[in-house]
């Protein structure tokens, strides 16, 4: 099992409207791949010097053929749909290996 990390700084004055398309469209959008089994959000609760809200999103993947494939088949577009928030928003994202769940 593997985890696809989405860690995304968001501006104050968008962070309302960021936080409902998340949770309504573009979450639901990332699972509708079928690449994911499921997605668990996350508030970072350190604050940052640069400011704003940090939040991560971790999508699970069943394995690395899933998160490949997806990068193949969904990365742009799921990428093109955050243009909506560009110059309010900065991401990066990790893979995840899961070695133990107990």
């Amino acid at each position: 099992m593997v985890i696809y990390n989405v860690t995304t700084n968001v501006q104050e004055e968008v962070h309302d409207e960021w936080l409902k398309w998340m949770k309504a469209e573009y979450i639901p959008a990332m699972l509708d791949t079928g690449k994911f089994t499921n997605a668990l959000m996350t508030k970072v609760l350190s604050k940052e010097p640069m400011g704003g809200i940090t939040y991560s999103v971790q999508y699970t993947a069943e394995s690395m053929a899933y998160l490949k494939t997806f990068y193949v088949e969904d990365h742009a577009a799921m990428i093109a749909k955050t243009s909506v928030f560009k110059g309010k928003i900065v991401e990066f994202s990790t893979e995840l290996q899961v070695m133990d769940q107990q």
